[in-house]
């Protein structure tokens, strides 16, 4: 009911930059948090950032002062800015968000990945 298309992801060297993108699309009424996760190869599906409808925002400890979240509420797209990458980000990197939908049922969603490998 809700589509989630992502990109952005790519390989780049460490210290380099990304940004990857997130863009919902499909039967809702609203989108509530915008939520980014990543999964690492025969690890579990870590949260990385999230930023709320109100713009509030929270980072894993691990990338706290490197990433930044941000979304564009008119296009229904979220951001995330990833700076001064280290080989340790190297993984699928999903957005996830909650969305309100035309049925007015309150609803979850995970796009299909992007992959982001950072080179030493």
């Amino acid at each position: 009911q809700v589509q989630l298309v992502e990109s952005g992801g790519g390989l780049v060297q460490a210290g380099g930059s990304l940004r990857l993108s997130c863009t919902a699309s499909g039967g809702f009424f609203a989108i509530n948090d915008m939520d980014w996760y990543r999964q690492a190869p025969g690890k579990q599906r870590e949260f990385v950032a999230r930023i709320t409808s109100g713009g509030n925002t929270n980072y894993a400890e691990s990338v706290k002062g490197r990433f930044a979240i941000s979304r564009d509420s008119a296009k229904n797209t979220a951001y995330l800015q990833m700076n001064s990458l280290k080989p340790e980000d190297t993984a699928v990197y999903y957005c996830s968000v909650e969305a309100i939908l035309v049925s007015r049922s309150r609803t979850s969603y995970w796009g299909q990945g992007t992959q982001v490998t950072v080179s030493s």
